[in-house]
């Protein structure tokens, strides 16, 4: 056994327990059965978008939008999202399968590099890829680097979406879609659309969705009726709790926040109408520094963390949690080949 997996192993001495709960969930209402062959109806479109861009200018939050509820986790700080969830829309004219990716930027890590590999193997298995351009951003080197890698993809259709757009005057608005307009000239990249939107207001995020639908090929959907993701349960609830971690940390201890689920299932013995969810995650971070700060001072902050992750996950899985969330000390792990892998990296 090495030091790394010493290290992965390691029992933490602080182990703090979030029991306290709210009343029962309201039922989940049943999901409707799929199309069958014979039921979709004449002109029915499905398919895969993805939306990329450089870090923090949106991409999760409208996925979010679009589906209608929280399924990404969001945060200002940049490459928030590590994995690909797919939320899913339904509409009575089609079925849109959004693939929410990391943002690319330049790699400091090999977590980075996976990252960004993460992001061009996506864009040439998808229908559309929809560049997303903060409007309350100039378009910068980075966008300039993105879309020429993106223009690389030959068969996959592209749009341009001009995010945030509550944050941004009219006029700036204007100026954004042209220069947006002529990063595609420069670049050689035909936009199929271009489409100003606020995820915040709810801006022509229905607009975007009619235009992504009608660029989908026809066919039957994807996935049942109801669903909303076909993220497993597990990796949407170790995404909640990071999103709670990542709240008010800065400097280098965002990226170094990690997240595991190593347990998870209804509690046996509790009457059908009382579900009780049992979650048992590692939260592991790479120095002891960090691990004093996730914590905090008599465990404050770490029950915070825990508390506001089980009313999220409460939320998105309608059933009332228990979390049990533990700190662990896994040394420079976003450099380290064997512990991104026990990391699910």
């Amino acid at each position: 056994m090495s030091e790394h997996d010493d290290e992965l192993d390691e029992l933490d001495e602080f182990d703090e327990d979030f029991g306290a709960l709210p009343p029962p969930a309201a039922p989940v209402a049943p999901v409707a059965p799929v199309f069958g062959t014979g039921d979709v109806p004449e002109g029915y479109r499905s398919g895969f978008a993805c939306f990329v861009g450089r870090p923090n200018v949106g991409k999760s939050t409208l996925t979010n939008a679009l589906v209608g509820q929280k399924i990404v986790i969001t945060s200002d700080k940049p490459q928030t999202t590590r994995t690909v969830v797919r939320g899913i829309v339904h509409r009575p004219d089609g079925q849109l399968v959004l693939v929410d990716t990391p943002g690319l930027h330049r790699p400091r890590t090999l977590l980075g590099e996976r990252l960004n590999d993460l992001v061009r193997t996506t864009w040439a298995e998808v229908d559309v890829v929809a560049v997303c351009f903060p409007a309350d951003e100039r378009i910068g080197p980075g966008d300039t680097f993105l879309v020429n890698e993106l223009a690389k993809v030959r068969r996959t259709t592209k749009i341009a979406v001009a995010t945030k757009t509550d944050l941004a005057s009219p006029e700036r608005i204007g100026e954004h879609l042209l220069d947006i307009a002529e990063l595609g000239r420069t670049t050689g990249t035909e936009w199929a659309e271009i489409v100003p939107v606020s995820s915040v207001a709810g801006d022509q995020i229905s607009l975007l969705g009619d235009l992504l639908v009608g660029l989908m090929p026809e066919g039957p959907p994807l996935y049942p009726d109801g669903d909303l993701t076909d993220a497993p349960e597990e990796i949407l609830a170790a995404e909640l709790i990071r999103e709670a971690a990542l709240d008010g940390v800065r400097d280098e201890l965002p990226h170094s926040i990690a997240v595991v689920v190593e347990e998870m299932g209804l509690r046996e013995g509790r009457p059908d109408d009382k579900p009780l969810l049992d979650i048992h995650a590692n939260l592991y971070v790479e120095r002891d520094s960090q691990k004093g700060i996730v914590i905090g001072r008599k465990g404050a902050r770490l029950r915070q963390v825990g508390t506001a992750a089980r009313q999220q996950i409460e939320a998105l899985l309608g059933t009332p949690v228990y979390l049990d969330l533990h700190v662990k000390i896994a040394k420079d792990w976003q450099r380290d080949p064997r512990q991104l892998r026990k990391l699910g990296f």
